[in-house]
C-alpha cells in the first residue's frame, strides 16, 4: 500500500449560485484546477440574508437548495452554507484552505482577504478565476432577463 505523504490541496470557492448556470459550473472548475492535481474543493454558498445585503434582493431558490444544487456538481468535494456575519478569519480558521479562488467580479473581495492574509501573515494563494465565455447566459441577472424579455414577447 503506498503511503501518501501529501495531503491535497484545499481550495476555497463562494458565492450565491442562484440559478445554477454554466458560468458557475466554469468558475468551479477553474477553481479546482487552480489547487493543482488531486485538489479538494469546498464551497461556501451565500446565506439567503448574506445575498440579500450583497445584491440587494433575496435569491429566487432558498440557501438549502442552491447549496445542494452546488454540492451535485462532479467537481465539488463539499457545500457548505455561510458563515453569518462574513467573518474571514472564521472562515479560514474552519476550513484551512491553501488556495482562495474569486471570481472575476469580485475585486473588493479580493483586497480584503489580502489584507487579511498579510495582517495575519498566513500563507494562502488567492487567484482570480476569469470570465467564461462573452454574450452567454453566465449569470443570473442575464438569465433573469432573457426570461423577462421572453414572456414581455408573449
Amino acid at each position: 500500500m503506498a503511503n501518501q505523504t501529501t495531503k491535497p490541496r484545499v481550495v476555497l470557492a463562494s458565492g450565491v449560485f442562484d440559478l445554477l448556470h454554466l458560468g458557475h459550473v466554469r468558475f468551479l472548475e477553474d477553481a479546482k484546477k487552480a489547487g493543482g492535481p488531486h485538489a479538494k474543493l469546498i464551497v461556501i454558498v451565500a446565506r439567503d440574508s448574506t445575498a440579500e445585503k450583497l445584491k440587494g434582493k433575496k435569491p429566487i431558490m432558498n440557501e438549502d437548495q442552491r447549496r445542494a444544487l452546488v454540492e451535485s456538481l462532479k467537481v465539488v468535494d463539499e457545500a457548505v452554507l455561510g458563515y453569518e456575519g462574513l467573518d474571514i478569519g472564521e472562515v479560514l480558521a474552519k476550513i484551512k484552505p491553501d488556495v482562495i479562488a474569486l471570481g472575476y467580479d469580485q475585486a473588493e473581495m479580493e483586497n480584503e482577504v489580502k489584507t487579511y492574509l498579510t495582517r495575519h501573515k498566513l500563507g494562502v494563494a488567492v487567484v482570480r478565476i476569469g470570465k467564461f465565455g462573452e454574450n452567454t447566459l453566465d449569470s443570473s441577472t442575464k438569465i433573469k432577463q432573457q426570461i423577462i424579455d421572453k414572456l414581455a414577447k408573449r
